[in-house]
């Protein structure tokens, strides 16, 4: 019989993950549905009901006393609702209502999916040992959340320690959040790509203009690649160095598609941390890749189920 097992959602614009996790952050039971990202909401909510019923008929269900649940954000926990960028069914959707009816009325966390990432590095992975950390997704979007006095620090509504939405260039183009010059304009894949193209690179035969193309060819060595990926670090470290200066981290820990291009981000981001995080107190602040992977989603929902709860410390 597993003790401290909870059931956690991890909710995004492609896919919607389940999955009955114990209080050692082993995944014992999991559940997959595509999200239909372009259907109407209730639509939405029957991918996440398909995934439930399939943790809920898994026969160690009866050991479950919570549920955690990831989503993309914008997220509302004080109110349990959920309005996904990506999910445009979702406004204002009273999600925690809705799983609560499919599980029993047990009693559900929300945070926003960067928070997720925090909770997941700092119990399973880079920021395990610090007790203040921002912890980064940097992918599609930019996403963030904090830890701090050793502590997940989701805010009242969940969505602390999102960083894509730093206004980094105060001349900058315009974010769709309404914003000039956020962190996410520049340095999230998609826009990435978008820079390297507007300077001058030009796709393989294969025509695949995706970050992770540009990051092969910044591999390779081709000048306008690196230099999108320089202004991508530049963009992040300004961020970075925002964040710490704030509230005094000592980590920055990074994942996501973009966070795996490897030194091509993490060599000239060292470079631009140290231009901009100056202060006595910011100076040995380190950055490091994620590791705990495409679970992560997965083990920070458990992981801020399991702390609602006297059960685990995250």
């Amino acid at each position: 019989m597993h003790t401290d097992l909870v059931a956690a959602l991890d909710i995004g614009g492609t896919k919607i993950a389940g999955a009955l996790v114990d209080g050692d952050g082993t995944i014992l039971a999991r559940a997959q549905r595509p999200t239909p990202a372009r259907e109407d909401g209730d639509t939405v909510m029957r991918a996440v009901g398909e995934v439930l019923g399939v943790l809920t008929g898994s026969p160690l269900w009866e050991g479950v006393h919570a549920v955690g649940i990831g989503s993309a954000g914008p997220v509302d926990a004080s109110a349990g609702t959920v309005s996904p960028v990506n999910v445009p069914g979702w406004r204002a959707y009273p999600l925690v209502d809705r799983v609560r009816e499919v599980t029993g009325n047990l009693p559900v966390e929300l945070i926003g999916d960067g928070v997720a990432i925090a909770a997941a590095e700092h119990w399973q992975g880079a920021a395990r040992g610090h007790d203040n950390a921002l912890c980064m997704v940097v992918s599609t979007g930019v996403g963030g959340g904090l830890i701090l006095g050793g502590r997940l620090h989701p805010g009242p509504t969940g969505n602390a320690g999102h960083i894509g939405h730093i206004s980094v260039d105060l001349d900058g183009d315009p974010c769709p959040c309404g914003a000039r010059g956020c962190v996410e304009r520049i340095a999230s894949g998609p826009h990435i790509a978008r820079r390297a193209l507007e300077n001058g690179w030009l796709p393989g035969p294969d025509g695949d203009a995706s970050a992770a193309a540009v990051a092969a060819a910044a591999h390779a060595g081709d000048p306008v690649a690196l230099a999108s990926f320089e202004r991508a670090a530049q963009a992040l470290a300004a961020g970075i160095a925002a964040t710490a200066t704030l509230v005094e981290i000592d980590i920055a820990v990074i994942g996501g598609g973009v966070g795996n291009a490897g030194e091509i981000l993490f060599a000239p981001l060292r470079r631009a941390l140290r231009d901009y995080a100056t202060l006595s107190f910011v100076q040995r602040l380190t950055v490091t890749p994620a590791q705990t992977g495409t679970d992560a989603g997965l083990v920070g929902a458990a992981a801020a189920a399991l702390a609602r709860g006297t059960a685990a410390g995250v």
